[in-house]
């Protein structure tokens, strides 16, 4: 069976979801083989092996750190050369994307961004992109070396192996290019945490946009989020106007959701905006134009203002939780 490399990221010890969607889709292109960077304990390998991995490449970093990007690509591209994999799967996203990219040119392979869907095939994996703001769904196939594939997060739905395993560690150590073209990292300071989960792996999603009126009025995005144990997430438009970081943003140029429960206030629906949140499992829209977009795709509707609607909503949740 053909082996499949996948780029695992993990958060003290917990594989991230992104990762473990990237092992299920390998399940159904060949053997799936983790790359991981930094400690590997028992509890990471056997979530690895519940999920399909049957090796686990354990990277040393390099000393001193490289800048990340670079570090997991020589990883990536070096395991390539050694093992002929079928594919490279990676976490589409801003990091995933350059990785991959530095992968491609080391290799000198064919890269394909953002794939929502890759299956086996005899001539080598058929990878489907989702394209125009999710309006046309399209084919293609790597012909130039080792396929590089970046996956989207929330495309697939991660699922264990029926019957776990215990991967094979193996332990690589990196030679370190010594480059003056290779950035080191002299200093680290920690993102500072808002306590709520990862956006592109929260179960629930409240996203304001240019109908909450103001950063103040984007407060009660945040509030209904708090609620409700979720994620924020905003429109274009809100984050343009600097109502909250670019890091929330959700649809084509932003970041791909798929939770349970989206609730979309003040968002009209471009279609840029849909492309990014329209997996969502249940979808409730408030917005005052009947009009709006967002509703051809909401299961439920309110028609109202949001700074009426979400602080009543928001009294009657914290009412019944008494």
């Amino acid at each position: 069976m053909s082996t499949i490399l996948v780029l695992v990221r993990h958060d003290g010890g917990t594989v991230q979801k992104s990762s473990l969607e990237l092992l299920t889709l390998a399940r159904r292109l060949g053997d799936p083989a983790a790359v991981v960077h930094g400690d590997v304990s028992d509890a990471l390998v056997d979530a690895l092996g519940r999920h399909g991995a049957t090796t686990v490449y354990a990277v040393t970093p390099l000393t001193p750190p490289a800048y990340p990007p670079v570090a997991e690509a020589l990883a990536v591209a070096e395991l390539a050369a050694r093992t002929a994999p079928a594919a490279v799967l990676i976490t589409s996203g801003p990091l995933g994307t350059e990785v991959a990219a530095r992968v491609a040119v080391r290799l000198d392979a064919g890269i394909v961004t953002d794939a929502v869907q890759v299956r086996a095939e005899a001539g080598g994996p058929v990878v489907t992109q989702s394209v125009f703001a999710g309006t046309w769904l399209v084919e293609g196939r790597v012909r130039r070396g080792t396929p590089i594939i970046t996956v989207r997060p929330n495309a697939v739905t991660p699922e264990p192996v029926a019957t776990p395993v215990r991967p094979v560690v193996e332990r690589v150590d990196l030679e370190d290019p010594a480059s003056p073209a290779v950035p080191r990292v002299v200093a680290r300071r920690p993102k500072a945490t808002t306590g709520r989960p990862e956006l592109t792996e929260a179960t629930v999603v409240v996203a304001g946009g240019r109908g909450v009126g103001s950063a103040e009025g984007f407060r009660l995005i945040e509030r209904l989020a708090d609620v409700l144990g979720g994620a924020v997430g905003a429109s274009r438009a809100a984050t343009d106007l600097t109502w909250c970081p670019h890091e929330l943003q959700i649809g084509q140029t932003g970041k791909t959701v798929a939770p349970q429960l989206y609730v979309a206030g003040g968002i009209s629906g471009a279609i840029q905006h849909r492309a990014g949140m329209q997996g969502s499992r249940t979808i409730v829209a408030i917005n005052k134009d009947p009009k709006a977009p967002i509703f051809q795709i909401a299961d439920f509707g309110v028609v109202g203002d949001l700074h009426v609607v979400l602080p009543a909503l928001i009294g009657e949740i914290e009412n019944r939780r008494g």
